[in-house]
């Protein structure tokens, strides 16, 4: 009788720990709401049509800047001007399922389209599974009004340089002349020269960025903070974003002719 008593409590215990512990930290697994969002996304973008001049906003760091990453979301709601977002990268602070969890419940109630970039900080722990399952590859594009955007990992320091980062195959790949793009813009977490890229090969990394097609501009997260730099010395222009916590974005508003930006406080 004892012996069965135990058991019992045991069993509630148990049960009742499941409640408490929703998953292991290192627990991958997601519902489909929460898989292959950018290429959704992408596929929202490239459906909304545009007469020729285009915005985006361009964000980053939102980690645990929760109330900050709300805000932003309420106002650009509230804005009609805005044809899409790019998230510049660390959703998360530790790569943990729920902080992604977390920030993608927020930035669906967004009602223009967003992609997401991977952030040196999302690929610890199991990071980089959860990252793939829920936005798809770390390196991607996309072409939107005949401009196309060349996403990049180059979170090197956390892979150990055990896997190339940044990637030089795709980058080949996608700079290759095409009939649906005649501009290019490059999008990345880490810049050049920080202590996350790959130094060794940054001089490679300039000048493959420099064959693309009618460069723009470049843009990065990671630094939280606000800057615009030319890097090389070569006329290409690295724009930064703050983080989250500071409470702006950056808007590009992208013409037939060329483009401005606006450093927006919210």
């Amino acid at each position: 009788m004892i012996k069965r008593d135990l058991y019992l409590i045991l069993l509630l215990i148990i049960s009742h720990a499941c409640d408490v512990f929703e998953y292991h930290p290192y627990d991958t697994k997601l519902g489909n709401e929460y898989e292959n969002i950018n290429k959704r996304e992408i596929e929202k973008i490239k459906n909304k049509s545009s007469s020729g001049t285009f915005k985006f906003a361009f964000m980053g760091d939102t980690q645990r800047f929760y109330d900050e990453t709300e805000n932003f979301i309420d106002h650009i709601n509230g804005r009609s001007d805005i044809d899409f977002i790019i998230h510049g990268g660390d959703v998360s602070d530790f790569g943990l399922k729920k902080e992604f969890i977390w920030l993608e419940d927020k930035m669906k109630r967004l009602k223009i389209p967003y992609v997401t970039l991977c952030g040196n900080h999302d690929v610890l722990g199991s990071g980089i599974e959860i990252y793939s399952i829920m936005y798809g590859p770390l390196n991607f594009s996309f072409v939107y009004n005949r401009v196309k955007f060349i996403c990049l990992n180059t979170n090197a320091l956390e892979f150990d340089y055990s896997t190339p980062v940044p990637d030089f195959d795709f980058m080949l790949e996608e700079i290759k002349p095409a009939d649906d793009y005649d501009r290019t813009i490059f999008v990345m977490h880490v810049p050049p020269g920080d202590i996350e890229f790959n130094n060794n090969v940054k001089m490679t990394f300039a000048y493959q960025i420099k064959q693309s097609q009618n460069l723009l501009f470049c843009l990065h997260a990671h630094t939280h903070t606000f800057a615009i730099n030319d890097y090389f010395d070569d006329g290409t222009l690295y724009y930064g974003c703050d983080s989250m916590q500071k409470r702006s974005y950056l808007l590009f508003t992208v013409t037939p002719e060329g483009y401005d930006y606006e450093l927006v406080h919210f």
